[in-house]
Parts: structure tokens; sequence; C-alpha cells
């Protein structure tokens, strides 16, 4: 054979080099794989989902946040059943990282974590059931990117709980959310004015959101 010709370093060498091709396709093979599966529950579910959920063009756009962005330590406030929060780990899979999602409906709960596990993104989510009244000013973060799809006249609360924990280049979402509400009664216009009225805050209304989502940037105190 002629292996057997082969100095003891080469041979090394050669088994090195094949071992490190064998672990590196496999973690290749899982990311398409894990793709492939996400695809294919998001395909079976078009349409199904009620409760409070976002779109899929929502999710698409909270997907491209995170991943243009390189976001890993995310934060939703509001699961629902689990759309947005799919989109959200999806993209924290490519970029390593995790999402604490948080709601206080027992029923909804139980189903998101179900939904997690089928798509196969049970391990890039802490789903919790919890008070986010509570719960949210309590955790430490810190946090890069925020969704915030709960009870509406509560979004500045939860804003100005989080925004210490947001890191500078981060950026906080709000879904139902625009610019014209902070000229009327609903429950998000608090928020709304109070958002638009902080000079460290890059605020946009997303293009392509028929249900109105807000997207904050932290920048540097000046």
């Amino acid at each position: 054979m002629k292996a057997s010709f082969l100095g003891a370093g080469a041979l090394a060498l050669l088994l090195a080099v094949a071992a490190s091709a064998a672990s590196a396709a496999p973690a290749g093979q899982a990311g398409t794989d894990l793709d492939r599966k996400v695809r294919a529950f998001l395909d079976s579910h078009a349409g199904q989902w009620r409760d409070m959920n976002v779109s899929e063009a929502d999710g698409r756009i909270l997907y491209d946040i995170i991943v243009k962005n390189k976001y890993t330590r995310a934060l939703e406030i509001g699961t629902s059943t689990g759309h947005s929060g799919i989109w959200i780990a999806w993209a924290l899979s490519k970029t390593g990282g995790k999402l604490i999602t948080v709601d206080i409906d027992e029923g909804r709960h139980r189903e998101a974590v179900a939904n997690f596990r089928e798509a196969g993104l049970d391990a890039y989510i802490d789903a919790r059931l919890a008070d986010a009244h509570e719960l949210v000013p309590a955790l430490p973060g810190p946090f890069d990117f925020v969704f915030c799809d709960a009870d509406k006249d509560w979004y500045k609360n939860y804003f100005v709980a989080v925004l210490p924990k947001l890191t500078v280049g981060g950026v906080f979402t709000a879904h139902n959310v625009s610019e014209r509400m902070r000229r009327g009664g609903w429950g998000g216009a608090s928020f709304v004015e109070h958002v638009l009225s902080l000079p460290n805050m890059e605020t946009t209304f997303a293009e392509g959101s028929w249900a109105g989502l807000s997207v904050s940037y932290k920048r540097a105190e000046k």
C-alpha cells in the first residue's frame, strides 16, 4: 500500500486534514437540513397563523434585520403561538444567537413550544411562560434585538425597561405601529411619540408591513 511509504509526520498530516474535512461537512449539511426543515414547516402552516401572529412579510423583515446586522441576543415580548419567534430564531441560527421569548397565556405558550420543536429551532429559543410586565424589567440583558408584540398600551413601559439593556447599534422593533398613531389616542400612541422624541434612537417604519412595524436603532449618545 502506498500509505506504508509515507513518513509518520506526513501520515499524521493527512489524517488531520481528513478529520477536519469530515467534521466540516456535517456542519454545513446541518445548516442545509435545518433550512429545509424550517421552510417545510412554514410552508405546511402557511395561511394558518391566527391568534395575534405576524404575517409572513413581517416575519421576513425581522429575519432580514437580524441577519444583516448579525444580531445574537434577542428578546421577544409576546410569543403568541410562535410564528414571529420561528422567523427570529431561524435568523439567529445563522448568527449563532439565541432568543428569549415571553408570553403570559399558557395555551399559546404550550402551542408555541410545540411549533418551535417541530420547526427544529427549539435549541435557539428560551420560551418563558410569564407576565412580561414583571419579567421584562427583571431580565439582565444585554440585548441587541427586541421585538415587541404584546399589550399595546404597555409598549412604552416595555421600551423604557429594555432601553438601558439595549446595546448601541441594537434595535427595538414594535408591531402594529405606524407614525400616524402619534396623533391618535390608540394604545401605542405614547410609545410612538416617545421613541420619535429620543435623539439617540433612529426610528423608521418598515415598508412592506401592512400591520405596521417600527424599527428603532440605538445610537451612541452625543
